[in-house]
């Protein structure tokens, strides 16, 4: 891995795969749901979708086209830290790539006409969103959790926040959030020495600079949410405090979500599913931001078995709370964490990516030796400390179904204080 800087200071980070004839190539800029106001929510995504749209020398079809002649790939997307543009071609057609995307990024038009089209398709992908509860209700989740704060405002924002917003809403955005600082260039594959000057030639003339508001760090909400609707299955989060993408403690958290419900083998899965059949889907994962971390299990269950379902999933965590895991389950999760850390990084996208996203957040990357190394050396002290942190406060809930019957009532700081007597 190289790290440069333009000559304009912006950050530029490579990886020659000398091995591979494709390059992957990515522009990723920090700024996503978390970094907008009640006012422009949605405005980073939407900006994400208009560079798409047309620029001072090819419309959209022509984007399109440039990228289907050479066999490439052209992309985007926007979380709720950061947002990145992308592609993935052969390596003698890096040059059309990096010409292609900063053309995107620098001169995109921004025309009324497309943007009028754009806004109606974004919402429509918020009618798809709304349409598809196992996944409206994680942002319920993250309301639960976070309250007003932006970490809990969705990534497409709503009719009501992007129907006023025009040309000037979208470059004033721009003009604030686009800067020299808070981007960087990713790329990773089959480059030669040439590339420093090309990034140079397209990307050495931005000129952006300026400060980045501070962001505020959100608190935990121990809250409980329910969004009524009609579905089959009633669709469940359950969210606890985790680790940031600092904290020293991040690996030890994620082998704690592989043993409780992070793949087939976890204890979520075996007693929920394979043992009862009480849910097609069961799991739980780890979401790191720069300043905060969440654990969070999902299940989807019928409504008469949900009852059952959150009973088996509290009766698995008060396992977890009051005595950890065994020395045999952090070994396995130590080697399963190993395995798809080194499979996940096979290939040219997933090196760009890993290298854009440390570049911007952390400020710094870890060999793959040294990512292991991590690993190898979390201890049961660290565990403990995890879970000290995870059961310090009652669980946030959300739930997306028919009726509440099954949440109401249910009783959410017996947790803590089994950990506390533990």
């Amino acid at each position: 891995m190289k790290k440069i800087k333009l000559t304009n200071g912006l950050r530029v980070v490579m990886e020659k795969i000398p091995t591979c004839r494709s390059v992957s190539f990515g522009i990723w800029v920090k700024t996503g749901s978390r970094h907008e106001t009640p006012d422009n929510n949605g405005v980073s995504h939407f900006i994400e979708h208009m560079l798409f749209k047309g620029t001072e020398r090819f419309d959209a079809k022509d984007i399109a086209e440039q990228f289907d002649a050479i066999g490439g790939n052209v992309n985007a997307f926007t979380s709720k830290e950061y947002t990145c543009y992308y592609a993935k071609v052969l390596d003698e057609h890096l040059p059309i790539a990096v010409d292609v995307l900063s053309d995107m990024f620098f001169r995109s038009v921004l025309d009324e006409g497309e943007l009028a089209k754009e806004k109606n398709v974004i919402l429509e992908e918020i009618s798809m969103y709304e349409d598809t509860p196992d996944d409206l209700v994680h942002d319920l989740m993250a309301k639960a959790v976070y309250g007003e704060h932006p970490l809990a405002y969705p990534i497409l924002g709503t009719k009501q926040q992007l129907d006023p917003m025009g040309p000037a809403e979208l470059r004033a955005y721009m003009e604030e959030h686009y800067t020299v600082e808070n981007t960087v260039i990713s790329v990773a594959g089959n480059i030669d020495d040439g590339v420093v000057e090309l990034l140079e030639r397209h990307f050495g003339h931005f000129g952006n600079k300026r400060r980045v508001k501070e962001i505020a760090s959100p608190g935990f909400h121990s809250d409980v949410l329910f969004h009524k609707k009609k579905t089959e299955q009633n669709h469940i989060c359950l969210s606890l405090p985790g680790c940031s993408i600092h904290d020293p403690l991040q690996y030890a958290m994620i082998l704690l979500n592989n043993t409780i419900g992070g793949g087939m083998s976890s204890r979520l899965f075996q007693e929920i599913r394979e043992k009862r059949g009480l849910a097609y889907s069961v799991y739980s994962y780890h979401s790191s931001n720069e300043d905060s971390g969440l654990f969070t299990v999902y299940a989807g269950t019928a409504p008469k078995q949900t009852k059952d379902v959150l009973d088996l999933t509290k009766e698995v965590l008060a396992d977890v709370a009051q005595n950890g895991i065994t020395e045999d389950e952090l070994r396995k999760g130590k080697e399963q964490l190993k395995g798809s850390l080194i499979l996940s990084l096979e290939g040219t996208g997933s090196r760009m990516n890993r290298l854009g996203k440390n570049e911007l957040m952390l400020g710094k990357h870890y060999s793959l030796d040294e990512m292991i190394d991590k690993i190898e050396h979390v201890g049961m002290k660290d565990i403990d400390d995890v879970l000290d942190r995870m059961f310090g406060v009652p669980f946030a809930l959300a739930m997306v179904g028919a009726s509440d019957k099954a949440i109401a009532g249910l009783r959410r700081d017996d947790l803590v204080a089994l950990r506390s007597n533990s």
